[in-house]
């Protein structure tokens, strides 16, 4: 045991523990009480942390505090097992040959066995999120009904609802079959992806930015890719995304949390690191022929994060980058973002031009950044009243704070 922790900072270290290592005990939990028990996972888990914080300011704090509450878990879920055998009514799983110890490598697998289980194609798409962030990040309820933005009621529905559906399909916790992990791979990357955009842009609120999503997103990412099953070029390309696109978010606000558009921005605040990080595993994601989607925008993300300004940035490539992504997904959010770039190479005629083909398209009407970038062109074109029309279309139609005093900004400059 150490002695050099103060007792009034085991508060702030076991919440530390609990969001940094929730989603490694959960995982291992579940291997040994079956997925169908989450809820007695989590519970297990608020018992030892609960276990820390009574007997840690007498005892002291353990030298390795992770591996106590490892070991506290793990024997109180044993405990469990085997009061459920004496009673005869095997309701949990039966234990895998318990060993004193947890393998440090175990813990990977139970975390991407998992993610696999939370974002199985049986659980509805929102609610794939919600599992994912609650059981493998440490999210609580309140936490992620504040991170979308809806009332804590539906937030617990979604994983009532998820969690029941675990149970009565009797999904395992377990790697897919090589003939099924494409499908299930795709499944799992599509909730990181969904998770990384909201923390990237978010719908509403007071803040464009939910740093902390966009983190557990790289987190998990980096899990999946560990796993020599999951080691493909997709998943390189979708890390990659996410570093590039992570590396830039300190430059996407002002010191008052106000929108700054890439031709505002500081580039000294972008992170050189993460850039780092992020092109070392897009050129991993060019080791095999795949071409995907996260592919091509890792690609984008690229070019603008290794540009040294907003007017030296190769524009051209990345307007052919994006005629590619739009050639293999029907997508009109790519197609939107082409027209901005469009516009900047070819002019804002171009890109009203090109808007038009899309503005009809299914959620293009009520999408405030289709109205925001024909604002913009009729703005960069000189045309002040159209610019003015659009920015207030736009602004009725997003309920995001920053975002709403971006377009009321844009609003003055037209008047």
């Amino acid at each position: 045991m150490s002695d050099h922790a103060e007792t009034d900072q085991i508060p702030q270290l076991v919440d530390h523990l609990f969001r940094h290592q929730a989603g490694q005990v959960i995982a291992m939990l579940a291997r040994m009480l079956g997925p169908q028990q989450l809820d007695l996972a989590e519970d297990v888990l608020q018992e030892t942390l609960l276990k820390a914080l009574r007997h840690w300011p007498y005892r002291g704090v353990p030298s390795n505090p992770a591996a106590w509450i490892t070991r506290v878990a793990k024997n109180h879920a044993l405990d469990l097992l085997r009061r459920e055998r004496n009673h005869e009514q095997p309701q949990l799983a039966e234990p895998a040959a318990p060993t004193p110890a947890i393998e440090a490598d175990e813990l990977p697998d139970d975390m991407l066995r998992l993610m696999f289980t939370c974002c199985h194609p049986a659980i509805s798409r929102e609610a794939r999120v919600a599992l994912t962030l609650k059981a493998l990040g440490g999210f609580g309820v309140p936490e992620l009904a504040r991170a979308f933005l809806v009332p804590e009621a539906t937030i617990a529905q979604r994983l009532v609802r998820a969690k029941k559906t675990i149970r009565e399909q009797r999904i395992a916790l377990e790697l897919p079959a090589p003939h099924e992990l494409p499908a299930r791979l795709d499944s799992l990357l599509d909730v990181l992806y969904l998770l990384f955009n909201e923390g990237y842009g978010a719908a509403q609120g007071d803040t464009l930015l939910r740093c902390d999503l966009c983190a557990e997103a790289i987190r998990l990412t980096a899990i999946v890719v560990r796993h020599p099953a999951c080691d493909t070029p997709r998943v390189h390309a979708l890390l990659a995304l996410f570093l590039l696109q992570a590396a830039r978010l300190p430059g996407r606000t002002d010191a008052a949390g106000d929108l700054l558009v890439l031709e505002e921005q500081d580039r000294s605040r972008w992170d050189r690191r993460l850039i780092a990080l992020g092109l070392a595993a897009l050129d991993r994601a060019t080791s095999g022929p795949d071409l995907s989607t996260y592919h091509l925008q890792a690609g984008i993300a690229a070019l603008h994060a290794v540009a040294p300004s907003y007017a030296a940035t190769d524009w051209p490539q990345i307007l052919a980058q994006y005629d590619a992504l739009a050639a293999i997904t029907p997508d009109p959010v790519v197609a939107l973002n082409r027209a901005v770039v469009l516009a900047i190479v070819a002019g804002p005629s171009a890109g009203l031009a090109a808007l038009e083909q899309i503005r009809t398209q299914p959620g293009m009407p009520g999408y405030y950044l289709l109205h925001a970038s024909s604002g913009a062109f009729h703005q960069r074109a000189g045309r002040p009243r159209q610019a003015l029309a659009d920015y207030q279309r736009a602004l009725a139609l997003t309920a995001n704070a920053a975002e709403r005093r971006f377009l009321q900004r844009k609003i003055a400059e037209c008047m």
